[in-house]
């Protein structure tokens, strides 16, 4: 038999062979490749992710007022902290010029008060409130019992912002990158840091740590993402600033109760005014064509005091920069996961009539500070979450106190021909104008010197009194009757609907109140 049919005999036997061994070598080469390929792919990843982690104990995204100041504290305390800031230039905003005795005594407490210094920061001590014609002082009550000046400040928000970012990028524990942040790593429950994109670097990144806090202010996306928390918009203020020029009684916020809303002139520098007046949703003007020079010129100059309205109406003349800001409020609603924390104004808001956001910041960050500084290792989610669950009832003294007042304030502060509600109106300036106990109490209330809610409700039952007083003089009618049983209906449903919000026990026990004093308004070197 010849080679060629000797193979060709074989032929099928051989070709098996071949095939069984080509198998067996191509599933081995694929399964060794796909191997290392893993392998690289886990390493590269877990490269990757220590990277972007970068070892940081804390994010924080949002370098506001709470934000800044949340990242110098947890500094000092040995932290290390990355916070994310969308727009890192100084902030040209018309709201948080005014801050309270009871916030720079938060300030004091944090280590920050000289950050309200050489940024032309101007005192003030009382509350002057003008009605037809009238005008009554209020000043913050010196002789109460407040471990520090009872005076408060007013100054441009952006130069006091900028104050508390050098404060904190100063410590070498504190990155500081500005970033937009887009979303946030959960997994089952769990947040575990955000997504950004680099402003430096304009690439998208992951950073993770064991606690984020969300404080990107009143417009915050990421809270969506937490719960979903009702914001109402109650009105729009609308305002500029008057410049060269000084009030001839600088020390004051001055409020008037003009229509359809208040008005309101203060210091914010040594040779600048604030002007300012609210408006409901329903008749906002137009920027654009006009229509705000017509109001303020037509509508409100006319209610502002003589002694006012030079500086007002200057500022008009000056073809200002006018600027509208929705004032808005939402409750307070910690989210169920687990790794993260809302503060600020993504968090809480009031109506600014009271001008104490920043300080129920300030006092949120003192309670969030005190929390934390116990635990050493982050990382413990159980134990973080327990922790982070007993801040919601430890900052209700100062954030109740601070909501109900704001609430009530506008409510009374707005014009109505309805009379039960102008009684009201007329009922809460004659108590806040007429010294001694009154005035006192609730100047100590509103400067965050005394955060006790069931103190306000002793004075929301004064007010209303007051005001039942208005409708029954000089001796009751039935008209009278009738309407101060209706003003008693909107008290009563005004007060019940922030009991309901803050909850009955945190605003009526008076225990909670005086431990919240005790242990975060100690003694402070002013």
């Amino acid at each position: 038999m010849s080679i060629g049919e000797t193979l060709t005999a074989l032929s099928p036997t051989y070709i098996w062979a071949w095939t069984l061994l080509a198998v067996v070598m191509t599933w081995t080469v694929l399964r060794v490749a796909t191997k290392k390929k893993n392998t690289e792919v886990t390493e590269t990843e877990t490269e990757t992710e220590t990277e972007k982690g970068d070892g940081a104990d804390v994010i924080i995204v949002g370098a506001g007022v709470a934000g800044s100041a949340l990242a110098y504290v947890l500094a000092k305390d040995g932290r290390r902290v990355h916070v994310i800031e969308r727009d890192l230039s100084e902030p040209d905003r018309m709201m948080g010029e005014v801050m309270q005795p009871g916030g720079r005594l938060m300030l004091a407490e944090l280590g920050l008060e000289e950050c309200l210094e050489e940024i032309d920061s101007q005192k003030m001590r009382a509350l002057a409130i003008y009605k037809d014609g009238k005008c009554g002082h209020c000043p913050f009550p010196e002789d109460f019992e407040f471990p520090y000046e009872a005076c408060g400040r007013g100054f441009h928000n952006g130069r006091f912002v900028q104050r508390l970012r050098h404060k904190a990028s100063s410590l070498p524990n504190v990155n500081l990158e500005e970033g937009t942040v887009k979303s946030l790593v959960e997994e089952k429950g769990l947040i575990k840091g955000v997504k950004y994109k680099s402003k430096s670097t304009g690439q998208e990144t992951t950073a993770f740590a064991p606690l984020t806090v969300v404080c990107d202010g009143a417009y915050s996306n990421l809270r969506r993402s937490l719960h979903d928390p009702k914001v109402e918009v109650n009105s729009y203020i609308i305002g500029y600033v008057t410049k060269n020029c000084r009030l001839k009684d600088p020390e004051s916020l001055h409020l008037i109760m003009s229509e359809p809303s208040f008005s309101m002139l203060y210091q914010i520098g040594s040779d600048e005014v604030r002007c300012l007046a609210e408006v409901l949703p329903e008749n906002v003007p137009s920027i654009a064509n006009g229509e705000v020079l017509a109001f303020f010129k037509k509508v409100i100059s006319p209610q502002i005091p003589p002694k006012l309205r030079d500086i007002f109406l200057k500022g008009l003349d000056e073809n200002p920069e006018i600027k509208t800001v929705a004032t808005k409020s939402m409750g307070d609603s910690l989210c169920d996961k687990n790794g993260v924390i809302v503060l600020g104004d993504a968090f809480n808001m009031r109506h600014p009539i009271v001008a104490s956001g920043m300080m129920v910041a300030l006092s949120d960050v003192v309670i969030l500070r005190d929390l934390l500084k116990p635990l050493n290792n982050l990382g413990d989610a159980k134990k973080l979450s327990r922790t982070l669950k007993s801040f919601h009832n430890l900052r209700k003294p100062m954030s109740a106190t601070v909501n109900t007042l704001a609430d009530a304030f506008h409510r009374v502060l707005l014009a109505s021909n309805d009379e039960a509600r102008e009684a009201m109106r007329q009922g809460s300036f004659n108590y806040l104008c007429r010294g001694g106990f009154s005035t006192k109490g609730l100047m100590a209330i509103l400067g965050g010197m005394n955060p006790r809610p069931p103190s306000l409700v002793l004075h929301l039952f004064g007010i209303t009194f007051a005001s039942i007083l208005t409708l029954l003089s000089p001796f009751p009618t039935p008209r009278g009757i009738w309407n101060t049983l209706r003003l008693l209906r909107l008290a009563l449903t005004m007060l019940g609907t922030h009991l309901k919000e803050e909850g009955v026990n945190q605003m009526l026990s008076p225990t909670i109140a005086t431990a919240y004093r005790k242990r975060y308004m100690a003694a402070t070197t002013a």
